[in-house]
């Protein structure tokens, strides 16, 4: 049987789209329009780089949006002054904090000041209880687009089983709280494989879905999977090739080229996890909105 490439370009664009029909909607019968506040401090070229993806995609979409680019300077009070600011503004529906922070600033306190029903991230310590409960929550972006690739591509969950290699607090510990839960489009049976493991391919061999988020390029080769699994790559690892006009390009956390033959779908990098990132935030900024709508 070929194998499915899955196409994160293809469902991030119907998500999009989605997502802008209900927020036209939402427009039409409330006069409330989707806010988001994206702060970002410092010169780090990726972080750039993606906000001015967000922004993109907000415009596109009909949200409100607004950016404040901060220098490295900036001071920890400073900081949660701008975030308890937008905390109080009802144009804002979703505050994001973009990651990493210079090391002087402490992430973990800034999460914690925006409000739960803004933290379109998903990482305030209110949703992330709620995740590991099964209540309704705001979900971690990339986990969220996970889900809804699993589900979109009709790749089966229930009763399979799942190992997720790594345990980040963004991606590896919320996908698999999300994939343990006893619901339709999960009810896995989940092992969360990490540096703390001799061997990871005495785990990654029994998957029968493998979700690799380690953040190393090309970690998992063809010996460490089984034939006719399906893999999820969520690694966005730069790499030098001469061969490009930049010098360099995007690879996974997965051997590509070896590992697709063998297995029964796969994600590619880039065109995969990465484009339902952004997408999973605005359906995250347009539920908080809806949400608001209820408090009002």
């Amino acid at each position: 049987m070929a194998t499915i490439i899955i196409d994160g370009r293809k469902t991030s664009l119907e998500i999009r789209a989605e997502v802008a029909a209900r927020a036209a909607l939402l427009k039409q019968e409330t006069g409330i329009v989707p806010g988001l506040a994206v702060i970002l401090i410092g010169d780090d070229p990726a972080s750039h780089s993606y906000v001015k993806s967000k922004e993109k995609a907000c415009r596109e979409t009909g949200f409100y949006s607004v950016t404040d680019r901060l220098p490295a300077s900036t001071q920890q009070q400073e900081l949660i002054a701008l975030v308890r600011k937008y905390n109080g503004d009802v144009r804002i529906h979703g505050i994001l904090v973009q990651m990493p922070l210079p090391r002087h600033l402490d992430e973990q306190k800034v999460i914690e000041t925006i409000l739960p029903e803004k933290d379109v991230d998903g990482f305030h310590p209110v949703n992330v209880g709620k995740l590991m409960i099964g209540l309704d929550a705001l979900v971690p972006c990339t986990p969220a687009g996970i889900i809804e690739l699993l589900k979109r591509w009709s790749i089966q969950t229930s009763g399979k089983h799942v190992v997720v290699v790594g345990r980040s607090n963004i991606v590896g510990k919320p996908i698999a709280a999300l994939l343990i839960q006893k619901q339709p489009w999960a009810n896995a049976v989940v092992t969360v494989v990490h540096t703390g493991a001799p061997d990871i391919s005495l785990y990654t061999k029994q998957a029968d879905i493998l979700i690799a988020a380690i953040g190393k390029p090309r970690a998992i080769t063809a010996d460490m999977v089984k034939p006719g699994c399906v893999v999820i790559d969520v690694g966005m690892n730069r790499i030098h090739d001469s061969t490009t006009p930049s010098g360099n390009r995007m690879v996974g956390d997965v051997d590509f080229d070896a590992v697709a033959p063998l297995t029964s779908a796969i994600t590619p990098v880039p065109g995969g996890v990465g484009l339902m990132t952004i997408a999973l935030l605005l359906q995250n900024t347009l539920k908080a909105a809806i949400e608001s709508t209820k408090r009002s």
